[in-house]
This record gives structure tokens, C-alpha cells and sequence, in this order.
């Protein structure tokens, strides 16, 4: 049986498609053509092309505020027409169409997949394959039929695990200081790093205890809201998605601070 049970079916779609040419609505319209009753949510269209780091870190923050059952296609495919695989994942929440180049990460490291299926049945894709466009040609109409009730072990033959990226590791220093880095600028120019606040948490029990040194300066210990520092002023504060953040009151710290992914992030342990 499919994991998707809900009525109607529900598809999110990821791409770095953008929103000046038709081929987000085209895949929309290949879903309608085999479900008809379909509810599609647009995730992310302005992913940085073939930026598949960016989209696993979007998908991986968005899917758990979805029902489940949810059917969530992702296309950054700078592979497209490769040998790189076409796979559906099965979590105990929801069901994953992707290539298989690293784009559900974050995913992987969040939700055990129960099963794998690589795509290669092409009854259940467009008759007309490009070698350009397969969120079209295989992954639209993939979800669109498991929506419509095909089991998704009928869509081709179980697969191995699913292609990772590297992951970066937040480690502890025996001060009790914590190291990570960003792994996300935002569209407000905030530089979301890979320290969750779990792991403060479960280290001391206490953010106060902590300042925060990124590039170099020391924006002082972690603040609560946006509005925690004076305008124009850098501070660090947990985010909606659990994540330390670095941000500038009223202005884009990536630009001030020079941030980028991989900036180096410290949080120095000041307690007794």
C-alpha cells in the first residue's frame, strides 16, 4: 500500500525552476491530467539553480509541518539525463520523489527510510522522455499516479540507500564550547547555521551561557527575538527552524559579516 492516504492527495513541489518560464506549470498540469483532485502546495521555486544543498536543507525544514501521507517532489537535477537514478522514499511520515543526488540529505538524517524504489517502470511516465526535463516527463507524473492510488512498489524495483552529502558536524571542544557552521543565508541575508538548539541544550542547558564568534567577532551571547540588539548591530538567536542564527537587526548580516555557507561558528561556553 502507498504511505498517501489522504483525500484529497496532497504533492509539494521544490525546484530551482523559478517562476518566469512555464515549467512549474506544465508539471502542475501533467499532475492534473492523471489527479484530477489534487491539492499541490508550491514549496520553493527560487532554489539557486542546481543548488541541490539548498534544497535539501528547505525540504528538510518544511516537511514536518506537513500531514502525513504527504507526497513531496523535489527537481534540482543538475544530473538530468545522466545514469543518476530516479527514486521514491518512504518515510513513516510522508513519501519523497527526487533524483538521487543528495537532495534529500537532510531528509535522511531526520526520517528512517522504510523503503526505496528506483523508477524504472516508464508505463507510469510521459510517453515522450526528454533528456532535459524529467520533473515533466518522470517525476510529475510518478507522484501524480501514486496520488491517484498506484502503489509506489509498482513503480519500479527496490533500490539502495539513497545518495548523501557530506554532512557537517557540530562538535564540542572539553571547555564545553560548541563549533558549527552556516549551512543556509536566507533571503533576509540571516546566516542559519548546523547548531541546533538541542545541542546547547543537552551541552549546558542554558543559551545565556554561550557568546557567539562568527568571522572573527564576538556578537555576544544569544538573544530571543530579532529585535534583541540595537539597529544595524549583528546578534545570534534561535530560529523557526530550531537553528542558531546570526542575523542584523534591519539589515542582512551575509553582506555585512561577509557570511557564507561554510563560515566557521563558535560558541564559547561562559558559565561556571
Amino acid at each position: 500500500m502507498s504511505l498517501s492516504t489522504l483525500d484529497p492527495p496532497l504533492v509539494t513541489l521544490t525546484t530551482d525552476f523559478g517562476a518566469r518560464d512555464t515549467y512549474v506549470g506544465v508539471m502542475k498540469g501533467v499532475m492534473l491530467g492523471i489527479a484530477p483532485n489534487l491539492r499541490i502546495v508550491d514549496l520553493a521555486h527560487d532554489i539557486p539553480p542546481q543548488d541541490i544543498q539548498t534544497a535539501a536543507y528547505h525540504v528538510s525544514v518544511a516537511a514536518p509541518h506537513f500531514p502525513k501521507g504527504t507526497i513531496h517532489v523535489v527537481v534540482v537535477d543538475p544530473g538530468v539525463g545522466t545514469e543518476r537514478r530516479a527514486i521514491v522514499v518512504e518515510t513513516m511520515r510522508a513519501l519523497y520523489v527526487a533524483p538521487d543526488n543528495g537532495v534529500l540529505t537532510w531528509i535522511l538524517e531526520s526520517e528512517t527510510p522504510r523503503r526505496v524504489v528506483e523508477l524504472t517502470d516508464s508505463a507510469y511516465w510521459l510517453d515522450d522522455v526528454s533528456s532535459t526535463f524529467h520533473g515533466r516527463d518522470i517525476f510529475a507524473p510518478v507522484a501524480a499516479h501514486i496520488a491517484a492510488g498506484v502503489p509506489f512498489e509498482q513503480l519500479g524495483q527496490p533500490g539502495a540507500d539513497p545518495m548523501r552529502l557530506p554532512v557537517s558536524l557540530v562538535t564540542r571542544d572539553e571547555d564545553g564550547s560548541i563549533d558549527g557552521q552556516v549551512q543556509h543565508i536566507d533571503h533576509f541575508g540571516n546566516a542559519i547555521t548546523n547548531i541546533p538548539r538541542t545541542t546547547v541544550l543537552e551541552q549546558q542547558g542554558d543559551p545565556a551561557d554561550y557568546h557567539v564568534r562568527v568571522a572573527g567577532r564576538d556578537i555576544g551571547s544569544i538573544a530571543t527575538t530579532y529585535a534583541g540588539g540595537a539597529e544595524g548591530d549583528p546578534l545570534a538567536l534561535f530560529g523557526s527552524a530550531g537553528f542558531l542564527e546570526i542575523a542584523v537587526r534591519a539589515g542582512d548580516a551575509a553582506s555585512q559579516l561577509g557570511l557564507h555557507r561554510g563560515t566557521h561558528v563558535k560558541l564559547i561556553y561562559q558559565g561556571g
